[in-house]
């Protein structure tokens, strides 16, 4: 579920493609995604709370042959006897080392990650598990309908959020947080008449991260 991000086209060459075009480009990169994945030598799938990794093993490997480390920002799979390392790197997020597990089932290893960002109200889908592979792209990623009735309220809408951010900044545009600062500040600027706002930072502009205190005072 991972692939190397080649360099995209401008949004606006992107959006200047016809219908025709645009599909066809749509094509060529799920089928480079996928080759990239299928190179790897590992699968994995996520959901809003876990990462799962498989990884094919020799005949035999049993789990005390194995030295599997899940650091908080670190994976590595070391078969002890021999010390091959057969994963190792830098994982694309925090987990929750002591609610991730792994098991061995018929010569595959199945390690379960839990996500830190799960338990912190900012749901995240991950570009790839380790840092120096191929990354997929998030923005096409939909939940399943059943997945997102089971949620509560506050989650599902967490969860919305977060894709229609994505969404928008795939297409270069504002996101939610982006759009509401920028109807603050039309209805400061409405309030306040007076004011000379020409010299005023552009709207576009305005950051997620910027405080709206700041925004004013740029």
């Amino acid at each position: 579920m991972s692939g190397l991000t080649t360099t995209p086209p401008s949004t606006k060459a992107y959006d200047d493609m016809s219908k025709e075009e645009q599909e066809a480009f749509d094509a060529k990169e799920r089928q480079r995604e996928k080759e990239e994945q299928e190179a790897l030598p590992y699968k994995w799938t996520q959901d809003l709370n876990t990462v799962t990794v498989t990884l094919p093993l020799p005949k035999g490997t049993r789990g005390k042959d194995l030295n599997v480390v899940m650091g908080s920002r670190k994976l590595k799979v070391q078969v002890k006897l021999t010390s091959e390392v057969l994963l190792e790197g830098e994982l694309f997020e925090d987990i929750i080392s002591d609610d991730s597990s792994w098991t061995i089932d018929d010569s595959t290893l199945s390690i379960e990650l839990e996500k830190l960002s799960a338990h912190i109200a900012s749901h995240r889908w991950w570009p790839h598990v380790l840092t120096h592979h191929p990354k997929i792209d998030t923005t096409k990623i939909q939940p399943e309908n059943s997945k997102l009735s089971d949620l509560d309220g506050e989650t599902r809408g967490m969860v919305e959020k977060m894709m229609y951010d994505n969404q928008q900044k795939a297409m270069g545009k504002p996101t939610s947080e982006e759009l509401k600062k920028m109807e603050m500040l039309e209805k400061f600027k409405q309030a306040h008449p007076e004011m000379d706002f020409s010299n005023h930072v552009r709207l576009p502009e305005v950051s997620s991260r910027t405080p709206f205190s700041e925004v004013l005072a740029a």
